[in-house]
């Protein structure tokens, strides 16, 4: 990737698009009659064009709390499953006017929620077709670039402020480590507006983002941009508490990175599901203090922010130098957000280490249901009406076996039962636990054995669950 340090502002573009346009000329050649009296050939060039150049178009999910959506090219499914922070890559399409429309999934079906609109596309021109805003006013923000890269050896970049509720600001390219105060800003915008497209030297830059008062709300930390790269970089959205409020979303064509602040770091919590193990003393990297003190079944830590990186995580039996758990080398990244489960019986207990999704989707509560029973063998999960028979039910998941998690399910909000049985015994239900599920939430559940691995079985609840 690469930044251009130097360039200028591009106001208020709405709906625009990118692509350039070569016209070449193919001669057509023609031998004259060869029964000419004078015996002259003549020779007669006709030019032809060739074919029009299509135009390219590109889509990207940047409205932080929508579904993830399908996107509708004059009526058909042109990309399907499209989440937060995710682009169809480049499609090719003739030159025209398009019926484009962009259709949140939800859990009972689909939603149009943006359109259909029509969408005009010139021969030669790229465009960047964006969901921006929140899914109660999402809206398309079209970008149209008909330049490209004119340096092999340089970057070329345009930056998009993409973060609806992120006020005006500047924007500093520079080198990594470079003095704000003597840095003169690569331009100054508000949401929707684009800055560039610039031109800058394959090389190590830092980019910062800063309130008009100076104060930096971004550092984006040393980014290596490579030579002949064509980028739109996006400020987008955060969803995590206590981080910058944006991220650096870099289109490359088909791909997407995310450059998290420098300084989000990893959200880690830890879960205590060993059902007859003492309480215990959570150690990162041989540190003579515990990061956390005197966890006892079946007890949970909330997010503790750390910076990222590898660590070594120890659990100690608490107050002693009693090491049950040593897993080494625990690499956190960031931005991420890590549960860490103890789980069990004291003789074989181990770590598991899952990634959580903290974004919450305002169209649907997001469960996820992790098996922690060392008793239960494998399960079926059903999710069924308050009271409702299984007997004749379809599981939701089937054979899940310990240590296995269901991943985020999407439900629409309502009253649901979560049971839990021995695989293919629908009439010998382990756990029966009813939940109210809200829009907008998050809600995590770890089936677990009872205290002292006498009795009956039940669930830690996280998230929307937590006690």
């Amino acid at each position: 990737m690469h930044f251009n340090a130097c360039g200028r502002k591009q106001g208020n573009e709405t709906m625009n698009i990118k692509h350039v346009v070569a016209l070449a000329a193919l001669p057509l050649v023609l031998a004259g009659c060869p029964f000419d009296d004078d015996d002259d050939n003549e020779i007669t060039e006709v030019p032809v064009e060739a074919p029009a150049e299509p135009a390219a178009v590109r889509v990207f999910h940047a409205s932080p709390d929508a579904p993830a959506v399908n996107l509708i090219v004059a009526g058909s499914e042109a990309a399907g499953g499209l989440d937060f922070s995710q682009s169809t890559g480049v499609l090719s399409l003739d030159a025209g006017t398009y019926s484009v429309a962009v259709d949140g999934i939800l859990p009972a079906g689909t939603a149009t929620v943006i359109g259909p609109v029509d969408l005009d596309l010139a021969q030669g021109v790229s465009y960047d077709v964006i969901a921006v805003n929140s899914v109660a006013e999402i809206e398309p923000l079209v970008i149209a670039d008909e330049g490209e890269l004119s340096d092999s050896t340089a970057v070329r970049v345009r930056v998009a402020h993409l973060a609806a509720a992120a006020p005006e600001v500047d924007v500093f390219v520079t080198e990594p480590g470079a003095d704000l105060t003597a840095a003169d800003p690569l331009g100054r915008f508000s949401f929707k507006e684009v800055l560039g497209p610039v031109e800058v030297p394959a090389a190590d830059y830092q980019v910062r983002v800063a309130l008009t008062d100076g104060t930096v709300v971004y550092d984006s930390g040393t980014v290596a941009l490579a030579a002949g790269k064509d980028l739109l970089i996006g400020a987008i959205p955060t969803f995590r508490s206590g981080d910058a409020p944006i991220k650096l979303a870099v289109l490359d064509g088909d791909d997407v990175v995310i450059i998290h602040d420098a300084n989000d770091g990893a959200n880690l919590r830890v879960v205590h599901d060993s059902a007859d193990a003492p309480a215990v003393d959570v150690i990162l990297n041989d540190s003579m203090t515990p990061a956390i003190e005197d966890l006892a079944f079946p007890d949970v830590v909330g997010y503790v922010n750390l910076a990222a990186g590898s660590y070594d995580i120890s659990v100690n039996a608490a107050n002693t130098t009693t090491t049950v758990i040593d897993a080494d080398g625990v690499a956190l990244a960031n931005g991420a957000s890590y549960t860490v489960i103890a789980l069990g019986e004291l003789s074989a207990i181990e770590p598991l280490v899952l990634e959580d999704n903290e974004r919450r989707v305002a169209t649907e509560a997001r469960v996820r249901l992790i098996h922690g029973s060392t008793l239960a063998g494998d399960v079926d999960i059903y999710v069924v009406a308050p009271m409702a028979d299984i007997t004749a039910a379809t599981p939701a998941f089937e054979d899940v076996p310990f240590k296995a998690e269901t991943g985020y399910v999407s439900l629409a909000e309502g009253e649901y039962d979560v049971v839990i049985t021995p695989a293919d015994q629908p009439t010998s239900e382990a756990i029966r636990v009813t939940v109210n599920l809200t829009a907008g939430e998050i809600y995590t559940a770890i089936a677990r054995d009872g205290a002292g691995l006498t009795t009956p079985l039940s669930v830690i609840g996280l998230d929307g669950l937590a006690n």
